[in-house]
């Protein structure tokens, strides 16, 4: 009885693995530049955000001020609204005790006067809130960028070149 002999392939081994190689300055320089990139698109966005908080803060100031005007004046009494860009129109109360205030998705309710300018200044309240975050926000992504920028600056004089200006 013969017996087979199984071929069997010698073994292949794999070459050592190397350690990964620290990033040479060119990628690092290039990922600092991405890093920039990202911080300055953010604080784009953060600024667009705290342009639009401050309009609306602005805005509902303007309401406040403007009911306070119109407390305990009685119908017919002309006044002045405000609509916009320091533009007024010459007007007489109809009924300055009830006020038709917006309360989102574009639904407006009638409330009191007083239930009114509660409702706004708690309104200004919040948005007074959000116009610090961002801004404090904002401030921190313009802080990075800054201390990227220098270090980038730092890496390409160690690097042997001149200054870094990115635009």
């Amino acid at each position: 009885m013969a017996t087979a002999r199984r071929q069997t392939s010698p073994r292949q081994i794999a070459p050592p693995r190397q350690p990964p190689q620290a990033p040479n300055i060119d990628d690092q320089m290039r990922q600092i530049l991405v890093e920039i990139r990202y911080l300055e698109n953010s604080a784009r966005v953060l600024q667009s955000r705290l342009d639009i908080v401050t309009a609306a803060l602005s805005e509902t100031l303007t309401a406040i001020s403007t009911l306070e005007g119109t407390r305990g004046k009685s119908v017919d009494t002309e006044t002045l609204l405000p609509i916009g860009s320091g533009s007024f129109v010459k007007a007489k109360l109809a009924d300055s005790q009830n006020i038709i205030i917006g309360v989102g998705a574009g639904v407006c309710i009638e409330k009191p006067l007083e239930d009114s300018m509660k409702d706004l200044r708690l309104r200004s309240s919040e948005l007074e809130k959000a116009r610090v975050s961002v801004t404090q926000q904002l401030s921190q992504v313009l802080n990075q960028v800054e201390d990227y920028r220098a270090h980038l600056s730092d890496m390409a004089r160690k690097k042997g070149g001149g200054p870094v200006e990115i635009v």
